[in-house]
């Protein structure tokens, strides 16, 4: 049997597998509300097989988003959005459906990828950023204001309110975003945040505000349902964050009742040499947070595109859950083939019987 599609416990949550599509930005919202693209988007993906479906870096406040494009959880508007989206995916499907809620920091005001990506110009609507330290992403890009503890005050509340709708909205589970050189892993990393006050310098220093973020968001989120982190296991530049540190910060997540830790890397320096072209990359950084907090969860990401490999992974003890994302979109329906693969069953929804593998020939003259 394959271990991949076995069952796997996250907290409170039983997965019926182990596949998860991670959080993949769509940048096709209005004033942070889901449009019709992402009724067709999370409905794919809720037919596609895995285990889980995590919607993408949603926006705590206004001025935490990515882009103009980005999905919000700020208001009620977007919270019942979200509510109908979910209410008609549980017609048709089970799987469970997850929110990773995050800030972007000094990422922010900056155009969708095919818009560009670069820093919005005040005729476009830039807004002000927000940052441990005023140091810009890059030198074309906006400075951020120097976060006051008013300013984090502020913050907290909004991932406190946002993890409040999200659980109004019916989602089954809850990503806290500390990666990708956004507002969390930017305090977490000694490259952007250069802080002399009790929020930077050390280690410690530095995970203090992520870290009570993380609580707000555990005391707001009920224990009946998941709650997770993903955070980065390296910045991919000397000086970055170091993996004892990235180990300690999985390791007090953990304690503080996070169900599962999902380790990516990258993100907060512009020109990091990012060995991205070799699946599994980031797997060490995995094996060192599961080392250094037994009896996590952990989820493992990075150009896993071989479901032998997955299997391998998780067989090996590497990672608990393997989370995918190009791979996904190329093929929407890669964990019903990764099954395939392993020797297990489909499992396509009733309606696309006629597709599973063995029963194409019967039903050739009919489509």
């Amino acid at each position: 049997m394959s271990l991949l599609f076995s069952p796997h416990a996250v907290g409170p949550l039983t997965l019926k597998n182990r596949v998860v599509i991670a959080p993949m930005c769509q940048y096709s919202a209005v004033e942070g509300v889901p449009q019709p693209w992402h009724v067709q988007h999370l409905g794919r993906l809720a037919i596609s097989g895995a285990g889980l479906v995590i919607v993408e870096a949603t926006g705590v406040e206004a001025a935490g988003r990515i882009t103009p494009d980005d999905t919000g959880l700020w208001n009620d508007e977007q919270a019942a959005a979200f509510a109908a989206i979910i209410r008609d995916i549980r017609t048709y499907s089970d799987t469970p459906i997850g929110i990773q809620l995050g800030h972007a920091g000094r990422k922010a005001s900056t155009s969708a990828p095919w818009k560009g990506g670069g820093a919005l110009a005040a005729d476009d609507g830039a807004w002000e950023t927000f940052a441990p330290s005023a140091l810009p992403f890059k030198a074309d890009w906006h400075t951020p204001t120097q976060m006051t503890e008013a300013d984090m005050d502020r913050v907290v509340a909004a991932f406190e309110a946002a993890a409040r709708r999200a659980e109004r909205a019916g989602f089954d589970l809850v990503e806290l975003h500390a990666a990708h050189g956004y507002l969390l892993s930017e305090f977490l990393s000694p490259i952007s945040n250069q802080r002399t006050d009790a929020f930077g310098g050390s280690a410690e220093n530095r995970a203090r505000f992520p870290l009570r973020v993380a609580q707000a968001v555990r005391d707001a989120w009920p224990r009946d349902k998941a709650l997770g982190a993903r955070f980065n296991g390296s910045d991919w530049v000397e000086g970055g964050v170091a993996l004892e540190e990235v180990a300690a910060f999985g390791r007090a997540l953990h304690d503080m009742g996070y169900d599962y830790l999902h380790l990516t890397s990258g993100g907060n320096v512009a020109r990091a040499d990012i060995p991205g072209d070799q699946p599994g990359y980031q797997l060490p950084f995995a094996a060192a947070v599961k080392a250094a907090a037994p009896g996590a969860a952990v989820m493992a990401v990075g150009m896993i595109f071989d479901p032998r490999q997955a299997e391998d992974i998780v067989a090996s003890g590497q990672a608990d859950l393997i989370a995918i994302a190009r791979a996904a979109l190329d093929d929407p329906h890669w964990a019903h083939h990764a099954a395939v693969a392993l020797g297990e069953e489909e499992r396509l929804p009733k309606q696309y019987g006629r597709a599973a593998k063995g029963t194409w020939a019967g039903y050739g003259r009919r489509g």
